[in-house]
């Protein structure tokens, strides 16, 4: 459908898009372009930087992209396509953004039966991340409607699909542990391999650790210069070893956070140094994930 191609020229040209699943719909980017995962953010408001599912049209493309042992085949096998979701250790070669896992060394991944984001994906060719697209802390959307109320201006485009089928979102599994219950039950999973039940979430992905991402090193922020032995991040003015972004731009430092922290960990200093970024918008996910990384 037109609706369908139009969707698909945004998301390669590192857009966002509201899109229908059988869960709720969701706010959709490339999985690959940090820059359009950062946009999702800024559009959701003042959000954390939890892990994003990032959605696949098959299990041979889930599998480029994460490790999948012999249980999760099980679990494949039994329910994609569909709202179970795995979360499994990332490939090295998976090109996907660190924003959309938050810094972790495993993914969320799915592949959803809805038509649309189907038809999305082969459109696009690219694996999609999404949340709900709803505003954040705000009620999941089950109707092209409740996007529009909740987002207005901050979509740029909603396929409509009617509602959506499960109207909650995905369960989420990691090994044998339920993380999220969802569309795909206890019972369900245990019909095909042994599950821990009734698991709810001091989790890995969606991440709500306090040390969500930590790095190695001390981390010290809101920096103006560099001190003895720091790798300094900055951000506008301030200049450093590395730049969330030179012209002040949050969106941009939002999408370079979590490479700037990994390429500062692995620098030869001993400890990182973080320049201030301002408490707005989309800065104020960025401050929470820095303020989680310095908790030791």
């Amino acid at each position: 459908m037109a609706a369908i191609q139009e969707a698909a020229a945004l998301i390669r040209a590192g857009g966002i898009v509201a899109i229908p699943t059988e869960t709720v719909y969701g706010l959709a980017a490339d999985a690959r372009d940090s820059a359009a995962v950062a946009r999702i953010y800024a559009a959701k408001g003042r959000p954390s930087f939890n892990p994003l599912i990032v959605h696949v049209p098959d299990a041979a493309a889930a599998e480029r992209i994460a490790v999948f042992d012999a249980d999760a085949r099980v679990l494949a096998a039994a329910f994609w396509p569909g709202p179970l979701t795995l979360v499994l250790p990332i490939r090295a070669d998976a090109g996907i953004a660190s924003l959309v896992t938050a810094g972790l060394d495993t993914v969320a991944i799915r592949v959803p039966a809805h038509r649309a984001m189907q038809a999305l994906l082969a459109a696009s060719e690219a694996p999609l991340a999404a949340p709900s697209a709803n505003a954040s802390n705000a009620i999941s959307p089950t109707h092209a409607a409740h996007v529009a109320a909740s987002l207005g201006a901050n979509v740029p485009l909603i396929v409509d699909d009617g509602a959506t089928t499960a109207g909650v979102e995905s369960t989420i599994v990691a090994g044998r542990t339920i993380l999220r219950h969802g569309p795909v039950t206890a019972e369900m999973l245990g019909e095909v391999l042994p599950v821990a039940s009734g698991a709810t979430a001091h989790v890995s992905a969606p991440g709500q650790l306090a040390t969500h991402y930590a790095p190695r090193k001390p981390l010290r922020l809101d920096a103006v210069a560099a001190g003895h032995d720091e790798w300094l991040i900055g951000f506008g003015a301030i200049t450093g070893d590395d730049m969330l972004s030179s012209s002040g731009d949050v969106v941009e430092a939002a999408a370079r956070l979590f490479d700037a922290l990994h390429r500062a960990d692995a620098s030869s200093r001993s400890r990182i140094a973080v320049a201030p970024v301002p408490e707005k918008g989309i800065g104020a996910a960025i401050n929470d994930r820095l303020r989680r990384a310095a908790t030791r």
